[in-house]
């Protein structure tokens, strides 16, 4: 039988964290995952405070201990003084992916104009990925959406679990040449 594909998914607020505000992020993204995905997969959820020592001892944890070959964050992505989610995410990655930023930023711009004040990245640790998302449910449905066709060929390359995507809902691109592996 086939091992799920572990997936963090780490919502980052101060007000969440303290139990002050309903966590709206981490939900929303496990439900896009569960409509994209078709493959069997398991979500691994925390909810940490945004301290940039916390963000990045949860980020290593995630993919090294938990081997989550995806890790997805939401929120602490825009310019305030507290929100550090980028920084911590880039000193933790030994690569940086800067087109998924950019994707995610040209997409939401789209939307709202304030989208240029977003850090949003992503970048390789080991071999799991890692995406920031905003804190917004519908900017993560839309940056989600943006980016995921290119997220399971990315996953693939870091000799990861092969993720399916429900093709009527959100289409994974493989190259021709790219073979399924058992």
């Amino acid at each position: 039988m086939t091992e799920p594909a572990r997936i963090g998914i780490v919502t980052v607020s101060d007000r969440a964290a303290r139990g002050e505000y309903e966590d709206k992020g981490g939900p929303a993204i496990v439900a896009e995952l569960s409509k994209i995905l078709v493959s069997l997969w398991e979500a691994v959820e925390v909810v940490i405070p945004d301290e940039s020592d916390i963000i990045q001892e949860t980020l290593i944890d995630l993919c090294d201990d938990e081997e989550c070959c995806l890790v997805v964050t939401t929120g602490g992505t825009g310019p305030a003084v507290r929100d550090v989610t980028p920084d911590a995410t880039e000193a933790v990655c030994d690569k940086l992916m800067p087109g998924f930023g950019e994707l995610m930023r040209a997409e939401s711009l789209k939307v709202v104009p304030t989208a240029i004040l977003s850090r949003q990245t992503a970048g390789i640790r080991g071999k799991t990925l890692l995406i920031n998302l905003p804190g917004n449910p519908p900017a993560i449905h839309d940056c989600l959406m943006a980016v995921f066709p290119a997220v399971p060929y990315c996953i693939d390359l870091l000799e990861g679990p092969y993720l399916e995507t429900d093709e009527a809902y959100c289409k994974a691109f493989r190259p021709k040449h790219a073979k399924k592996r058992e």
